[in-house]
């Protein structure tokens, strides 16, 4: 059996307890060195035959896996942050299906959530904005031309971009090109959300390349994009005294 596994942002103790059960019994751990926190290795049996799947392609994963498979051993594939965000597991799981390998997936919290915790606010703001664009900008892997940043910009809704901070002047650019975005929205950089190193830098589309060429980030960080980080926007409904819900009447 092999377990897909969302390790968390970073911090060790952001995985889930499911995740980490399944840690202390792997057999065989494959996990993402170059992204998941070290710290995780400790909670894998003093047993379990680890490898760091930074050194490895898609074909040596999965031969390692047929091998776990064959030996009749439990295999844990850790990624970081959750499988469903740029994971690369489709293609692992692709692969598996064709082998008539079983598995399943254990998601984990991601590293946009953990980046609006850093702030200590939400991307869906009542009166500010109800939707979050979760986006890459095209770099050495492109996108779907529809989802090209420009248009996306367009909506002007809140926006996390991952993978990006290498890319900072065309992702300046395109904001300001999709029409929504002004150089004065608010934007935040949130470095290595929920690490002992996490830093959050506050600036504008207008300071975003700027500040980024300052505190001397290429990765590892989110680009946060919108009116949430600053608006206060309005009373949530739901807590509103003169509106009801399926719980209480409304009182005032």
């Amino acid at each position: 059996m092999v377990h897909f596994v969302g390790a968390g942002p970073g911090a060790a103790d952001l995985i889930t307890l499911r995740g980490a059960e399944l840690l202390r019994h792997a057999d065989v751990l494959i996990w993402a060195g170059s992204l998941v926190n070290p710290e995780l290795l400790a909670l894998a049996p003093a047993q379990c035959e680890v490898h760091d799947s930074a050194r490895l392609t898609l074909e040596a994963v999965i031969a390692l896996i047929e091998r776990a498979e064959a030996a009749g051993k439990t295999t844990v594939r850790l990624h970081s942050g959750d499988t469903s965000l740029y994971g690369a597991i489709y293609e692992q799981a692709e692969a598996l299906r064709v082998r008539g390998i079983s598995f399943d997936v254990t998601p984990g919290v991601s590293s946009f959530s953990a980046a609006a915790a850093a702030l200590g606010t939400e991307y869906t703001v009542p009166g500010v904005s109800q939707s979050l664009i979760i986006t890459r900008a095209a770099g050495r892997t492109p996108v779907p031309e529809r989802e090209a940043l420009k248009s996306l910009a367009a909506h002007g809704a809140s926006m996390a971009l991952f993978l990006s901070a290498g890319l900072a002047e065309h992702v300046q650019r395109a904001l300001l090109e999709g029409g929504a975005y002004t150089e004065d929205t608010p934007c935040a950089v949130v470095y290595k959300a929920s690490w002992p190193e996490e830093r959050v830098l506050h600036c504008s589309v207008k300071t975003l390349v700027s500040t980024l060429e300052e505190a001397g980030i290429q990765n590892s960080a989110l680009i946060l994009v919108g009116d949430f980080l600053e608006d206060a926007g309005e009373r949530s409904r739901l807590y509103d005294p003169a509106f009801s819900t399926g719980y209480r009447e409304a009182s005032a």
